[in-house]
């Protein structure tokens, strides 16, 4: 059980994905925990601007527990979950699941599982960019274009450049390919 000082607050935290989803089950949890207030949304978990998770999150005053009924309904990556815990901790809240015993940061166990999680979070983005390089570097290999495809192809940033060196103005250009006059302005005179 999460040790608390008598003026905290347990918030809940429940979440689901898709409409055809009810929150009944998580709710009837986190009141049975005695959480007050209960901050709900039904959203896929792998949004970042999740509007009542962000809400919870800055109304965290030291001593608050945040409570979910599985970590899952918090994040949906060991990236995203670490983040979460991180800013709860430094809000000076804790931090615990029902169904994870660990994943309870008033507990040593707890602090030294986020930890954990912590390493797991450096070792996951350093694995995503190094196979994002790598896979940039065989695509150029290839021959591939990176980023995004010109809005002009080559003829037509020819005969634009054609056109301005003949007096046409930005604007008319622009128009007339119908980009903007910073696409136009980048191909240079």
């Amino acid at each position: 059980m999460t040790e608390t000082h008598p003026d905290s607050r347990r918030v809940g935290y429940a979440r689901v994905s898709t409409a055809g989803q009810t929150l009944d089950a998580q709710l009837e949890q986190l009141r049975a925990e005695g959480c007050t207030p209960i901050f709900r949304e039904q959203m896929s978990g792998a949004r970042a601007d999740r509007r009542e998770l962000l809400r919870m999150l800055k109304s965290l005053a030291p001593g608050d527990v945040v409570t979910v009924t599985r970590i899952d309904r918090l994040a949906r990556s060991t990236f995203d979950l670490f983040g979460i815990v991180k800013q709860i901790v430094d809000a000076g809240a804790q931090f615990r699941s029902l169904a994870e015993p660990w994943a309870d940061t008033s507990t040593s166990t707890g602090r030294l599982m986020i930890a954990v999680l912590g390493g797991l979070v450096d070792v996951e983005r350093d694995l995503i960019r190094r196979r994002t390089s790598e896979g940039r570097n065989r695509a150029k290999a290839r021959g591939q274009h990176m980023g995004r495809k010109p809005k002009l192809t080559v003829q037509q940033q020819a005969e634009a450049r054609q056109r301005r060196a003949e007096g046409a103005t930005l604007r008319e250009l622009a128009d007339s390919y119908n980009v903007g006059v910073a696409t136009i302005s980048r191909l240079g005179a």
